[in-house]
């Protein structure tokens, strides 16, 4: 995938990696040390990622770095020291983030009910623009030079992806999905195996 992803983004590096849950165990370790190599002479930084599948646990990022420890350190030996974190989204990003966040009870049933309910957020959105600028044109209301800017740089750079073709970031994401469904692919049948192994 770091491969693929070079071909796109040439200047990107890596800077650790990422999981799901909250568990930390000999295995982090492990991948924590491997990471460690890639990124040296900086320590990988290890993002676990809470889904809030679990009861009792809520949705959340969390941030560490790893450094061993004993006299002789093993790799499977470090201790995970937790640092800030600063979550930060595009607006265009907003809609799929409170989708996530939202409490169970609260989410759309299926796929074609979800991307109903982003789209009328984005409809939502561009009214709300749409009357500020009309009103603005109409001399109904003062306009904001802050808010012009940001709506010339806004839709400028929308203007410049619909150029482009969206080729970069639609690359991207078609690479983390064949990745993601690689990996569970690989998991299913690990855990296949391990369910016949497991039976005889």
């Amino acid at each position: 995938m770091y491969e693929l992803s070079q071909r796109v983004n040439p200047k990107e590096v890596i800077v650790g990696w990422y999981s799901t849950g909250s568990n930390l165990n000999t295995y982090s370790a492990l991948i924590q040390n491997f990471y460690s190599q890639e990124t040296a002479p900086h320590p990988a930084i290890h993002v676990a990622v809470n889904t809030g599948t679990v009861e009792g646990e809520e949705a959340g990022v969390k941030a560490y770095t790893g450094s061993p420890i004993g006299v002789y350190p093993k790799p499977e030996n470090a201790v995970f020291v937790p640092i800030p974190v600063d979550l930060r989204f595009n607006d265009a990003e907003r809609s799929g983030l409170d989708l996530l966040t939202s409490p169970p009870a609260t989410l759309p049933i299926n796929d074609l009910s979800k991307l109903e309910s982003s789209l009328q957020n984005v409809l939502a959105m561009l009214d709300r623009v749409l009357s500020y600028v009309r009103a603005v044109l109409a001399g109904e209301k003062k306009g904001d030079a802050a808010v012009g800017r940001y709506l010339l740089e806004t839709f400028g750079a929308g203007t410049e992806e619909l150029e482009r073709g969206g080729f970069t970031s639609s690359l991207q994401d078609t690479l983390m999905l064949s990745y993601l469904a690689n990996l569970v692919e690989a998991q299913a049948q690990v855990s296949s195996r391990l369910a016949l192994v497991t039976a005889s």
